[in-house]
């Protein structure tokens, strides 16, 4: 659905990685990261708050918006699109589908971040999900 802010919104956000057994993101739990977004229409809505709860319910939030203390956030600009519970990244039941809105291959690489700690070489925070793609999609 389209942004709550009404707008296009091209930034780096911050997300959190929740434990799911979500295979694209396997070893990543407890992670926080800034990712890149770009995109005018990336809201999550419900037709019913049932939905929502049975995403919950079955563990399939695979990654949430946070702000600058790590809490899940729902207010903008923390959560660039107004998700409800600032949800970013959903899974299927057996982990093998994630579907994603802000965009992790826009910061896979350490150079394409605007900053990151020094012991990193090459490869950014996202780098992980393709490599958890190439060793768990065979």
């Amino acid at each position: 659905m389209r942004n709550k802010s009404e707008r296009f919104e091209a930034r780096a956000a911050m997300v959190k990685i929740n434990d799911t057994n979500s295979l694209w993101f396997k070893g990543m739990a407890g992670s926080h990261m800034p990712i890149a977004v770009s995109h005018g229409e990336g809201r999550v809505e419900f037709k019913t708050p049932e939905n929502l709860t049975a995403l919950q319910a079955q563990n399939l939030i695979v990654a949430q918006y946070i702000d600058s203390h790590l809490n899940v956030t729902e207010t903008y600009p923390a959560n660039p699109n107004g998700s409800a519970l600032g949800i970013t990244a959903i899974s299927n039941v057996d982990g093998r589908i994630a579907a994603m809105m802000p965009h992790p291959e826009r910061v896979f690489r350490a150079v394409s971040n605007s900053w990151y700690p020094e012991d990193w070489s090459e490869d950014g925070a996202w780098m992980r999900i393709f490599r958890n793609a190439r060793v768990n999609f065979k």
